[in-house]
């Protein structure tokens, strides 16, 4: 019964909104690429670009571009003079990302790094990178990890958004077992309790976790 609920919910909330024409374009694009069809829910595209806006970030990390769907989202929030660094795995992914970013008007504001992305990471901090924004919506497996270098290279006060916190109810049910399961229930704990963040879960779609960075970790 509860399902039901949000899924109607979820349905209902969608049917308000029109069509839009730029991350229909992205789905396409997906699509017509055979790539997995896994882009963020749209009404969390819609608040991460509202989140970005009252942030006023400038600096934004996403952590797995795919198609480019929660890019424009995310850019479509930037002021003047904002920049977005994109990690992807896949040369094919960023390729595909990148010209529908361009489609939408924000082929100049984004940056694309490939290959694995702890790897990108290690370098951006070896650079002395810093991010106001953190959008982490990648492999499972390592979103823990994705989680300490977000607050690594963090400024203070940054905001770090982490998708599919249900994992599509796998997270609350006790009988799954799966590795990325248990690394998803560990980064959803640490999003609730490490101390060094705020913190909300939103259990709409496919849930949501918003964190913001109260300092840097050398503060703590």
């Amino acid at each position: 019964m509860e399902d039901r609920y949000f899924q109607t919910a979820d349905r209902y909330v969608e049917s308000l909104y029109e069509t839009d024409a730029d991350l229909e374009r992205v789905n396409e694009a997906i699509r017509q690429h055979g790539m997995p069809e896994i882009s963020v829910a749209p009404g969390y595209g819609r608040l991460l670009t509202m989140l970005v806006r009252l942030s006023g970030a400038k600096r934004l990390l996403e952590i797995g571009a795919l198609g480019g769907y929660s890019g424009i989202c995310l850019a479509r929030g930037l002021s003047r003079g904002g920049k977005l660094t994109s990690l992807e795995l896949k040369d094919e992914f960023a390729s595909v990302a990148k010209a529908n970013l361009t489609a939408a008007g924000f082929g100049d504001v984004v940056e694309y790094r490939i290959g694995e992305a702890l790897d990108s990471l290690e370098r951006l901090g070896e650079e002395g990178a810093s991010f106001d924004f953190f959008f982490i919506d990648a492999d499972k497996g390592n979103y823990v990890r994705y989680l300490d270098w977000a607050i690594r290279l963090a400024a203070p006060g940054a905001l770090i958004v982490g998708d599919n916190a249900l994992l599509h109810g796998k997270t609350m049910d006790p009988d799954a077992k799966g590795s990325s399961v248990v690394v998803m229930r560990e980064f959803n704990s640490r999003i609730a309790t490490d101390p060094r963040l705020e913190s909300t879960i939103l259990p709409a779609y496919d849930g949501l976790c918003i964190a913001r960075v109260k300092a840097q970790p050398s503060q703590t």
